[in-house]
This record gives structure tokens, C-alpha cells and sequence, in this order.
């Protein structure tokens, strides 16, 4: 591929937060991006008209990624957007942050099951649709699948936060056992964890002095990542510069999570605090770059 401009790449919650970082960095190295969202949004509409006022291409798709058929007609309408390229890239972005609350005091069996079917079946179902449409198998030229997980994958996230960092878990545990299955087929698959990220929406933590302070506290670097360095990496991992690697895991976290600054900061709201918390409101949201 080398000399050929990148192929198409498909963001699921590409309209905002790391999913917009992703979207952004992407055309600006050449890719043709298809900005997914879960319905129709004014976010991702503005954000493909940006992108090819700059002279870049683009597209705003709506798509649940709980439904795998609107996930395959996500794929079918990317390709058809480009077609003088191929789809070669794929970031499962899209994920929810709630519903949050110890275990004993959650309610709505529906919120949980919403939760697994966008932040683990969502995964699944994008995945399927990008090896379909990217398997050498299938008649594809190969590419590459990048999820995001989160922080909270590895240590259970804080208290009210479990249930959504077993949905991350699951994530991990994909993203190692599809890239076995389909390295063969020429595509590669990895994914990040984000720590604590810098968006709109932890507006309630980083305009907070009090919460931003005791949060930072519990990030060895000191203080949250930017959605651009979280994109970085990810792009990264589509590139040729990590051809050699698959089912690799890569946390960009800031260098963990610092479980004594908790014990010694100030409590926090557990629905607002969270590694890997880009995301941590009472409702369910769908949104770029998921509940990080």
C-alpha cells in the first residue's frame, strides 16, 4: 500500500470525544472517513462538512451498533460513499457509560442488558461487518480493527463503576481471540485502553477544581489525556509503522491508576469518577469514543 492513499475508514461514534479526535487526525492523513453515530446527529454532520471545507473526505452515517443489520448497512453505505476506495481501516468507538451504582442497588434489567448489547454485541457486530468487508477471505485487501476499552477493564473500575468495566473486560478478552482468528485473512486487531480523557462531556470533572485535582491525583502523569492523544495512538495502530502488531492491548493511560491517591484525596461521586471514565453520567449516553 505503500505510496497509496489509505483506504476508507469506518469510526462507529465518530461525532464526538475520542471518536471525533480519531475522525479528525484520520482525514487529515487521507483517509475517507464514515462518521457512525447512533441516529442522525447534528455533531457528525458538522463534523463532515469541517472536514471536507479542508479539503478532506467525509461522511455522517447513522447506525445502532446494536443492530447488526444497521451495523452491515453502516458498511454497505461507507463503501458505496467512496467508491473508488476500499474499506482498510475500522474503530469500534461507539459504547455507553451507565447505567452506574453498586450492584446491590441496581435496577432496570433492560439498562444492563442496553449496556452489553452496545458495549460488548456493538463490538462484535462491527467486527463482523469489518471482516467481512476487509477478509482476503471475503474479497478484501486486508486492513486493520481498532476497539476501545477502557481503564477500567483491568482493575474493575471504581465503586459504581463495575458492571460497565466487565462490558470493557469482555472487549479485551475479543480483541485477543479475533485477532488469532482472522490474522491469516490479512487484518490486524488490537485495541486501547483511555484513562481519564478530556472531553465535552467530563465537563462535570475537569470544571470542577475539587473533583479535577482528586482525580489527576490517581494518574501518575498528574493529569487526564487529551481525546487527540488517544487518537494518536490508535492511528497508529491502523499504520504501517505496527504491521507486526495484532492482539495487543495498548493501555493510554497516563501510566495507570494510583489506587493510595484515592485513599488519601477527597470522595467523589462515584458516577463521576472512574479510570478510564471519559464518560461516567447517570443515563446511558451513546457517544464517541464510548464511556472511557
Amino acid at each position: 500500500m505503500s505510496g497509496q492513499p489509505p483506504g476508507i475508514l469506518v469510526v462507529t461514534g465518530g461525532s464526538r470525544g475520542i471518536g471525533a479526535a480519531v475522525v479528525r487526525l484520520a482525514a487529515a492523513r487521507g483517509w475517507a472517513v464514515a462518521i457512525g453515530s447512533h441516529s442522525r446527529s447534528p455533531q457528525a454532520d458538522a463534523l463532515a462538512a469541517e472536514i471536507r471545507a479542508s479539503g478532506g473526505q467525509a461522511v455522517a452515517l447513522a447506525a445502532d451498533v446494536a443492530d447488526s443489520a444497521a451495523v452491515d448497512g453502516l458498511f454497505a453505505a461507507a463503501a458505496q460513499a467512496f467508491p473508488d476506495r476500499r474499506i482498510t481501516g475500522v474503530v469500534a468507538s461507539a459504547g455507553l457509560g451507565g447505567p452506574t451504582g453498586l450492584v446491590a442497588d441496581l435496577g432496570r434489567p433492560a439498562a444492563l442488558q442496553e449496556l452489553f448489547a452496545v458495549n460488548v454485541l456493538g463490538v462484535i457486530h462491527t467486527a463482523r461487518a469489518a471482516v467481512r468487508s476487509m477478509s482476503t477471505v471475503h474479497g478484501g485487501s486486508g486492513g486493520g480493527f481498532v476497539a476501545v476499552s477502557s481503564m477500567a477493564a483491568t482493575i474493575g473500575g471504581r465503586p459504581g463503576k463495575s458492571v460497565y468495566a466487565a462490558s470493557k473486560a469482555a472487549v479485551d478478552a475479543f480483541t485477543v481471540g479475533l485477532a488469532k482468528e482472522v490474522a491469516a485473512q490479512g487484518i490486524r486487531v488490537n485495541a486501547v485502553r483511555p484513562g481519564v480523557t478530556r472531553t465535552d462531556m467530563t465537563a462535570g470533572i475537569t470544571g470542577d477544581p475539587r473533583r479535577s485535582a482528586a482525580v489527576a491525583a490517581t494518574i501518575p502523569i498528574g493529569r487526564f489525556a487529551e481525546a487527540d492523544e488517544v487518537a494518536k495512538p490508535i492511528l497508529w495502530l491502523l499504520s504501517e509503522e505496527a504491521s507486526f502488531v495484532s492482539g495487543a492491548v495498548l493501555d493510554v493511560s497516563g501510566g495507570g491508576f494510583v489506587l493510595g491517591a484515592v485513599a488519601s484525596g477527597p470522595s467523589l461521586p462515584a458516577t463521576n469518577t472512574g479510570p478510564g471514565a471519559q464518560i461516567s453520567q447517570p443515563a446511558p449516553l451513546r457517544v464517541a469514543g464510548s464511556a472511557h
